[in-house]
């Protein structure tokens, strides 16, 4: 697995590191323990650098996923279909890149089919692919907008982003319930102010 994440670029223009171990994870984990104030030898906290490890290659396990993998099969039997395709209210959970720390809330996308649709869980899945890496949720809006128009061939795209970040509800000015949101268009919802209007009156049910 290590093999395929070195190999992946980030989307952001520079290259992949080499990977530390498993066993340097650990330990780096265990450093973090002590560093916090306590005894990483414990009994409740032996394990706990095996836990830690464990579970971030599936909270980051969008490194190792390719958007031209998830978008590579359209269905073209869809009698003529030219109208938007909108999928809201798409769950998402990712950890922001300043301070690891969670910031969770929902995905809305929309776009104009052209030869054809995509899957409809292929859109989930490409949230969930940037959502499991460390982000900004600006910067997971625009990858998400970009993976969309660059392998879907849509006449347009439009994707919005509603989230509550855990760094600024837990921690620093603790404001708990803030919301944030984060929009990107593409093609004819940039261009035609009706069709990205139609967009927000369609996602403004659960975005309020």
């Amino acid at each position: 697995m290590g093999a395929v994440i070195n190999k992946l670029p980030l989307d952001r223009g520079s290259n992949v590191q080499a990977r530390p171990t498993r066993e340097e994870a650990e330990a780096a984990v265990r450093t973090l323990i002590a560093w916090a104030g306590d005894d990483p030898s414990r009994e409740g906290l032996v394990d706990t650098p095996r836990r830690v490890v464990r579970a971030f290659e599936e909270l980051y396990s969008g490194y190792r996923h390719d958007p031209r993998e998830v978008l590579a099969r359209r269905f073209t039997d869809v009698g003529g279909y030219e109208e938007m395709v909108l999928i809201r209210d798409i769950p998402f959970t990712s950890h922001c890149e300043h301070h690891m720390v969670p910031f969770m809330g929902k995905a809305h996308i929309a776009y104009y089919p052209v030869d054809g649709v995509v899957g409809l869980s292929k859109l989930a899945r490409l949230v969930d692919m940037y959502a499991r890496r460390l982000q900004t949720q600006e910067t997971m809006t625009a990858q998400i907008a970009t993976a969309l128009e660059t392998y879907l061939g849509s006449r347009g795209v439009a994707v919005m982003l509603e989230a509550e970040h855990l760094c600024m509800s837990i921690r620093g000015i603790q404001k708990a319930g803030a919301s944030t949101m984060t929009s990107r268009f593409t093609g004819i919802f940039r261009e035609d102010t009706a069709e990205r209007e139609k967009f927000l009156n369609l996602v403004r049910p659960t975005s309020r």
